[in-house]
């Protein structure tokens, strides 16, 4: 009899493995950091073989952690690292170059074209998305067009595009299903998200053959078996969701005006609004949260390029700490009286602003800012992006301002973080029990599909809050910190 459900977690710094029993309880993992690669200024990119190499190491560790075999396992769900794009040799199962990933900023002349051609409201209205690089499209356009013979053999229809999702299905499954599921088809640029297929318009703007294309199925769906000599068996895979709507089904926002945020490399933050896609006016993404018996449920998204990733900086950029875990330490020792403000434009910044030319800037430095401001300044931006993508929201969406957030990733373990957040949003903010969102997402997306786990108003009830952090701080002193956040952004931005 099988008791678990595999669920692999392909983020962006790294992949993990993680086993869940009946209960959606974690009970073992596996997890490996790989190589990040920054060959110019602005561009990102991982080896699609070493991503491959770390799924497949951590699937076994999980295993081995749990005492068990492949042979415990019902089905294998996969959750992913959006956006970043690969293209595969059908013949070799080989990448035609490195991953480009979805933080790389190369095509922004290539966007930029597309806008002076008045043509981001036309693909806004069939994808729900902006014309920016953060998205597929325009990876693959450039991959086309840069690697030696890589349009030709495209057009020959001997190249193969996925996601990183699509990549590990081919792989597990030997080459036999090249599919993905609508919420990552939903972020390439070239999918209409109301007629549920493939943009011809969009494929001949951006001269991508639609024989790249992978078949696009539900999240929770019969996505092909393993390929045996991987792991001593075979599995089924029954369900896929890109890593931020796996996370709002892990979180089980499953009623409209229900919102969740996620703080991993970047933080991004999806409002349920049920059947109907709503079009933004304050430039939010209009997304498939997720999509089950061919009924897509449609979301409103902010997206924040930089959330750990300060942290990170504040690590391996100026060395002024050794773990993340001791950022909200040193924010809790800072000099209050100081306003100092980063804004983390690395790779210039997504929602509601969406530019991507503008870099990160430090305001209110004194003799006396040490790391201990710097630490707070990081985690505070953080919060103030939060801040912006919820109020951009209320606009969109609802008139009513009683928000409570749920929350997840890694920074969501930060006591000081959290209580801050709350604090700068001036709402409640609800941490999970389990930690584990985005992989519990993907594991419930694969085992509903084979009755392992109940229906959706079942898994709903079965979610717990560990913590509500309740706001603290004064609303004159959360006002004015907002407003030196907003006028430290608007001298940011590359058009100011």
């Amino acid at each position: 009899m099988t008791r678990y459900i595999l669920a692999i977690d392909q983020g962006t710094t790294s992949s993990r493995a993680i086993l869940f029993d009946k209960n959606y309880k974690p009970v073992a993992s596996g997890q490996q950091e790989f190589t990040q690669h920054f060959p110019a200024s602005g561009w990102v990119e991982h080896d699609g073989e070493e991503i491959w190499a770390t799924v497949l190491a951590t699937c076994k560790q999980a295993l081995d952690a749990a005492e068990a075999t492949i042979a415990d396992v019902a089905a294998i769900g996969i959750t992913n690292q959006r956006e970043t794009t690969i293209i595969w040799d059908r013949d070799t199962g080989k990448p035609i170059h490195n991953a480009i990933v979805w933080q790389d900023r190369r095509t922004a002349d290539f966007c930029d074209g597309l806008k002076d051609q008045r043509l981001e409201e036309f693909f806004s209205a069939k994808t729900g998305l902006l014309l920016d690089p953060y998205f597929s499209g325009t990876k693959i356009a450039w991959l086309l067009d840069n690697v030696d013979g890589a349009r030709a053999k495209a057009e020959a229809g001997k190249l193969a595009f996925g996601t990183i999702d699509c990549f590990l299905l081919w792989r597990l499954t030997g080459g036999k299903s090249h599919m993905t599921d609508a919420t990552n088809a939903s972020r390439t640029l070239i999918y209409d998200i109301h007629k549920c297929d493939w943009s011809d318009e969009l494929l001949e703007i951006l001269n991508i053959p639609r024989s790249l294309l992978p078949e696009v199925r539900d999240c929770s769906a019969d996505f092909g078996m393993t390929d045996p000599n991987l792991l001593d068996d075979s599995v089924p895979v029954t369900g896929i969701a890109g890593d931020q709507q796996a996370a709002t089904v892990g979180q089980a926002c499953f009623e409209p005006g229900m919102m969740k945020s996620t703080y991993g490399t970047g933080c991004f933050a999806l409002l349920n609004t049920g059947n109907t896609p709503v079009t933004s006016r304050n430039k939010l993404l209009t997304t498939i949260a997720y999509q089950l018996d061919g009924q897509p449920t449609y979301a409103l998204e902010g997206s924040i390029f930089v959330a750990g990733a300060a942290v990170q900086w504040l690590r391996d950029g100026l060395g002024i700490i050794e773990h993340a875990a001791q950022s909200g330490d040193l924010a809790e020792e800072a000099d209050h009286t100081q306003s100092v403000i980063l804004v983390p434009a690395f790779v210039g910044v997504g929602a509601p602003y969406w530019d991507a030319n503008c870099r990160g800037a430090i305001f209110g430095l004194t003799r006396s800012t040490g790391p201990e401001e710097l630490a707070k300044a990081a985690l505070e931006s953080v919060c103030f992006q939060t801040r912006d993508l919820l109020f951009a929201m209320h606009a969109d969406y609802t008139d009513n301002h009683e928000t409570v957030l749920r929350v997840d990733g890694g920074m969501s373990a930060s006591e000081w973080t959290m209580q801050r957040l709350a604090d700068i949003l001036g709402a409640q903010v609800d941490r999970p029990a389990s930690a584990e969102t985005t992989a519990l997402g993907a594991a419930y997306l694969a085992g509903a599909h084979i009755g392992f786990y109940p229906p959706l108003k079942d898994f709903a009830k079965a979610w717990h809050r560990e913590k509500r952090f309740d706001p603290k701080m004064p609303e004159e002193e959360r006002e004015a910190a907002y407003a030196d956040w907003q006028d430290a952004v608007r001298r940011t931005l590359s058009d100011h």
